[in-house]
């Protein structure tokens, strides 16, 4: 009893939910009728709770709306096969498979259709109409090379089960039929019809199978494409369909696109790729207008399908109440942009002009009234819901009033209507001035085209040069000399006025640049102290720190009269480098002497913490450090224990590893970085592939090892900077989120080549992705369905990826500001070290002289005298007269 407590109980908290969500479904279905998901969601409700009259008319309703799937067509259908057992009801049935197999061409429907009607074989012209039924399906899907043998096999079927002495012909018919066509696994026809055939199978029959199996070898690699490819694949379909049109056979070319658009039933561009071929190669009224048809429901928001609809019905005939249905569904699609009511109204009133006999009134009425409803709908309807008309130059005001003049001579008309697009803001533009003047000249009187020059002189700000020099040209050929004399004066006032103007805002713009300048200099100025000071306290440091070093150095020389053996110091000469305690002077070394270590000599592999004076050896050796066979590392913890066994773990996989370098510090605490040299340069491509993998946390970064000293402009970390149209830009991401999670995300929209997330250097996501599609259509499709969803309660923004440009100051060619910089000294390739002491007497250091100056007649023009040496390092030659400076100050 308990149990069934508990079941009633669950089965009563679930039908309160389906409830309360058919409450909230509903209210939506009633403000959106076109919400697709809504009305998927209904039905999927009312199917659970059973209620199966409503269910039908929620059905019902969503297919008038839009093309159904083929799952929704199959459920909808074996629902209404189970419950319209008796034989009245069938001819329902019937009508419902004729509704389901033109919204798309589905094998398994047709099949379902073709099963159906075998059950009613029974009732008068039932097998007629049976093979009727197989006849339509083999025309549709028999051309489809992985579903169409089913349908094949079914109609010989079919045959065999009503088989007698007539009906041997019909099987022959059907088997030579379906070996002409190219399929897959068309040997085993092959093979049955073989063996079914008496008489064996006849020459032309293997003719025509041989041709079918050349074609199905050139289909096979698209068809293998498609096998292994994700949905919607809609890459491997454009490829297919790009290779049947170049092979030209018009079945098999709208099988192909029949079979794009079942998996791409939301792509606009395949649609009308695939309309514009019917259109112009397929040009039979049925099949052109029902694919129109299905192509505007299921993408209502393009508007260009809508408008090749009205062309395609204009072209075949159909009558005009059927175009004007089509142009007020097109109204209510709910296009994106304000722009494409403009362009819809547009198609429509060309063709209401095309359709007038101007000697009658009645459609010169029609097409009046049609023009005066398009700008009452760009006023109120498109502005308040765009917040902009759409159409700001007037064009369809412009059409109007040409056709007023050109047609039907009412200049007046024409008149008001250019009076009214000039009060909408295009008085200041010349070419609106010119526009209606070329009018008035072509149809009009010279009064008016005089009247029209005077207001563009007067009214326009962007040309006005132009309108002027129209005006006098005008008053040249039909003027009289005071009619001339008052056009000049009028353009000479009105161009002075505008100089001034122009001249006024010059001077402002001049002014806020070189306020702009003056701010800029001063932050610059600023930087500079700012790190002039940074360095100064750096060097002071640095200073104190040297010379506590080397007192201690002197104390422990004159406390034992020799140099100390630190063996376990990196920075002090060990017995093994140490020859004699006399050295290579030939008396005691003297204090602050440091000998590195000969080049041959190399620190063991194991001895990362004990000797990180090795690891310093191996930073410095360029040998080392610049194999083909290397890579750089780096952006590793810190904090890493055991950094070599972790690259080791990471790299084994690469090759067979040589060496590995860590490098440490003076004091044996880990860089972050280090070199891996393998026993091949093949390993190398296969450890970069390794970049940005997470270690602990953070992404490390791998690089080839190259000399920059040799290659300066060498950039290990590049990226475009340039628009890349098959990639999108996401951001407001959550933290969360994961590579996997953004992929799943962004398959439903195309195919997805690389996800990367954008990081720190620590690891630590920044909310910001980048997804690279196959191509530009899929990337501009999923910025249009991603943009403004939530992930996990953040709502993203995406666009296409437009990368903002490097600055390129530091780049070769590039300019630099030359004025204040100082020469830089070469020490070498990582410059002059702490450890580093000059052996110039103290007196002898000199400041460097400004470029150009002169003193005492030491410094040449235009170099800088420095008493430290010129950039090759040797010492600077001295005058007399700086050699008697120096010995004044000593």
């Amino acid at each position: 009893l308990s149990t069934e407590s508990a079941s009633a109980a669950s089965l009563v908290a679930l039908s309160r939910i389906s409830f309360l969500l058919h409450l909230c479904v509903t209210p939506q279905l009633s403000i959106n009728a076109f919400d697709y998901n809504c009305h998927v969601d209904l039905i999927k409700l009312l199917k659970q709770e059973g209620e199966l009259f409503r269910l039908r008319k929620a059905r019902q309703k969503m297919s008038e709306l839009f093309p159904l799937t083929e799952e929704i067509w199959l459920d909808w259908l074996k629902d209404e096969i189970r419950l319209t057992e008796e034989e009245p009801n069938r001819e329902k049935v019937y009508e419902l498979f004729e509704r389901a197999v033109k919204d798309y061409i589905c094998p398994d429907i047709w099949l379902e259709y073709a099963q159906y009607s075998i059950g009613g074989m029974g009732s008068p012209g039932g097998i007629d109409r049976v093979r009727s039924i197989f006849e339509r399906a083999v025309t549709a899907v028999g051309l489809h090379m992985t579903k169409g043998q089913m349908v094949w096999e079914a109609y010989r079927e079919f045959e065999n089960a009503i088989l007698s002495t007539t009906q041997l012909e019909r099987i022959h018919t059907l088997f030579r039929r379906q070996l002409a066509i190219p399929l897959m696994d068309m040997e085993g026809t092959y093979a049955e019809y073989e063996e079914w055939s008496e008489h064996g199978v006849p020459e032309t029959v293997v003719h025509q199978y041989k041709k079918a199996v050349q074609q199905m070898e050139k289909c096979k690699p698209f068809e293998e494409a498609l096998m292994v490819a994700e949905t919607p694949k809609l890459a491997e379909y454009q490829a297919y369909i790009d290779f049947e049109l170049k092979e030209g056979d018009p079945a098999r070319i709208q099988i192909t696109f029949e079979r794009a658009l079942s998996e791409n039933c939301l792509v606009p561009d395949m649609w009308a790729k695939y309309t514009t071929y019917l259109d112009r190669q397929l040009k039979f009224k049925d099949l052109v207008l029902s694919t129109h048809e299905r192509a505007v429901r299921n993408c209502p928001w393009t508007m260009g399908l809508w408008k090749s609809y009205l062309l395609a019905l204009e072209r075949h005939g159909a009558d005009h109440q059927t175009v004007s249905d089509v142009f007020e569904k097109a109204l209510n699609a709910g296009f994106i942009q304000a722009t494409d009511y403009v362009e819809i109204w547009q198609a429509y009133l060309d063709y209401l002009r095309r359709r007038v006999d101007f000697k009658s009134s009645k459609e010169l009425e029609e097409l009046r009234a049609a023009f005066s409803r398009s700008l009452d709908y760009m006023k109120h309807d498109v502005e308040e819901r765009f917040g902009e008309s759409g159409d700001p130059s007037c064009i369809i005001m412009q059409i109007w009033a040409r056709i007023e003049a050109l047609h039907c001579k009412n200049m007046q008309k024409a008149r008001e209507l250019w009076d009214s697009i000039m009060t909408k803001g295009n008085a200041k533009y010349a070419n609106m001035w010119l526009e209606y003047y070329n009018l008035e000249r072509s149809y009009g009187d010279s009064i008016h085209c005089r009247k029209a020059l005077h207001r563009a002189v007067q009214c326009t700000s962007d040309y006005p040069e132009h309108v002027c020099e129209v005006l006098l040209s005008f008053e040249r050929v039909e003027g009289s000399l005071e009619d001339w004399d008052f056009a000049v004066q009028k353009t000479e006032t009105r161009l002075n006025r505008i100089n001034e103007q122009r001249a006024k805002a010059a001077e402002k713009e001049a002014n806020l640049a070189r306020q702009e300048d003056e701010r800029a200099e001063q932050r610059r100025k600023a930087k500079v102290e700012k790190k002039a000071q940074k360095k100064v306290q750096k060097g002071t440091r640095a200073g104190e720190k040297r010379k506590a070093e080397q007192d201690d150095y002197q104390d422990e020389w004159n406390e034992d009269a020799g140099p100390k053996r630190h063996r376990g110091n990196a920075d002090q000469p060990t017995d093994e480098y140490m020859e004699t305690e006399t050295g290579l002077f030939g008396k005691a070394t003297p204090p602050g002497y440091k000998p590195a270590p000969p080049a041959t000599k190399k620190a063991p592999q194991g001895a990362a913490a004990s000797a990180p004076s090795a690891h310093r050896q191996n930073e410095d050796n360029p040998e080392l450090r610049n194999d083909n066979s290397s890579v750089f590392v780096s952006n590793l913890a810190y904090t890493l224990e055991e950094p070599e066994a972790k690259l080791r773990t990471l790299f084994e996989t690469c090759g067979p590893i040589k060496q590995i370098r860590p490098i440490f510090t003076g004091k044996g605490s880990f860089r972050g970085y280090g070199y891996i040299q393998f026993e091949s340069p093949v390993s190398v491509p296969e450890a970069l592939k390794l970049d940005r993998r997470d270690v602990e946390g953070r992404p490390v970064f791998v690089s080839p090892c190259v000399d920059k000293n040799k290659n300066p402009d060498f950039k290990v970390f590049k990226y475009n900077t340039m628009m890349e149209k098959h990639k999108i830009f996401i951001s407001g991401l959550p933290f969360s989120c994961t590579k996997e999670q953004l992929a799943e995300i962004s398959k439903n929209h195309g195919t997805v080549k690389e996800v990367r997330l954008v990081t720190y250097r620590s690891g630590k996501p920044k909310g910001l992705a980048y997804v690279e599609f196959a191509d530009e259509t899929q990337a501009s499709q999923a910025v249009l369905k991603m943009d403004g969803i939530e992930v996990e309660g953040n709502k993203i923004s995406v666009a296409i990826s437009n990368p903002p440009r490097r600055n390129t100051i530091d780049k070769p060619g590039s300019s630099r500001p030359t004025g204040d910089a100082m020469p830089r000294q070469v020490y070498g390739a990582r410059g002059k070290g702490r450890t580093q002491l000059s052996m110039l007497p103290r007196s002898l250091h000199r400041q460097s002289v400004p470029a150009g100056k002169v003193e005492n007649g030491s410094a040449a023009d235009g170099e800088p005298a420095s008493a430290a040496g010129n950039a090759a390092g040797e010492p600077k030659q001295l005058s007399n007269s700086d050699f008697a400076k120096m010995l004044l100050n000593m």
